[in-house]
C-alpha cells in the first residue's frame, strides 16, 4: 500500500474509551491535516435543518423516528437513516475536498472504493478504557463501566447496521491496534510513522 502525499484520507474506528478520537487529533496535527469528529453532526444539522438533538439521537441509533409535514398531515420516517445517508454524502465531499482524519462514522465502509484511505481501527482491554473514562468524565467504576458497555454496545449495533460487519473486523481494516501497549501519545507517534513510510 501507498499514500499519495498530496492527498490523502485517515479513518479511524475505535472501541470506547480507547483513545482513537484524541489519538486521531494528535495525528492530524502532526501531519497538518483536516479533523472532523463531532463537527460532522454540525455538517449534517446544517444540510438537514432539523433540531441537532434529534440529529445527534439519529447519530448513535439506528432508528430514531422523525415527525414532517405534508399536505396530509405529519409523517413519519426513519431520521436514523436520513442522518446515515448525509454523513456518507458529506464525508465523501470532505475526502475529496483535502486530506484528513475522520473518526468513526463507519468511514472505513463508506470510503471503501477509494485507493487513497488509511483504515485504522483502534482498541484497548476494557478495565484499561473504563480507568479512561473514570478519569475523563470523573466517575467512579460503576458508572464508568455503565459507559463504556453503553457505548460499545450503540457502536457496534450502528455500525453493523450500516455496513453488515463487526466494527473491529480486520477485513476492513489496514491496521488494527492496541492503545494501551505504548499509551495515547506514543501510539500516535507510531502512526505517523507509519504514514510518513506510506508516503515515501
Amino acid at each position: 500500500m501507498k499514500l499519495n502525499s498530496d492527498h490523502y484520507i485517515i479513518t479511524i474506528g475505535c472501541e470506547y474509551g480507547a483513545g482513537g478520537p484524541q489519538i486521531g487529533r494528535m495525528l492530524a496535527d502532526a501531519l497538518d491535516i483536516e479533523y472532523y469528529d463531532r463537527d460532522l453532526v454540525d455538517k449534517v444539522v446544517n444540510q438537514l435543518g432539523i433540531d441537532r438533538g434529534l440529529v445527534e439521537q439519529a447519530d448513535q441509533k439506528t432508528n430514531v423516528q422523525y415527525a414532517f409535514e405534508t399536505s396530509l398531515g405529519p409523517r413519519y420516517a426513519n431520521l436514523s437513516n436520513r442522518v446515515i445517508f448525509t454523513q456518507n454524502e458529506v464525508i465523501n465531499d470532505l475526502a475529496n475536498k483535502s486530506s484528513c482524519v475522520i473518526i468513526g462514522r463507519s468511514a472505513n465502509y463508506l470510503l471503501r472504493d477509494r485507493d487513497d484511505v488509511l483504515d485504522i481501527f483502534i482498541y484497548a482491554p476494557k478495565d484499561v478504557r473504563v480507568e479512561s473514562i473514570m478519569e475523563q468524565d470523573k466517575v467512579d467504576k460503576k458508572k464508568a463501566q455503565e459507559i463504556v458497555e453503553y457505548n460499545d454496545e450503540m457502536n457496534h449495533s450502528r455500525h453493523k447496521y450500516i455496513t453488515g460487519t463487526h466494527r473491529g473486523d480486520r477485513h476492513g481494516r489496514d491496521i488494527l491496534i492496541d492503545s494501551s501497549m505504548l499509551g495515547w501519545e506514543r501510539t500516535a507517534k507510531y502512526l505517523l510513522m507509519l504514514v510518513e513510510m506510506l508516503n515515501e
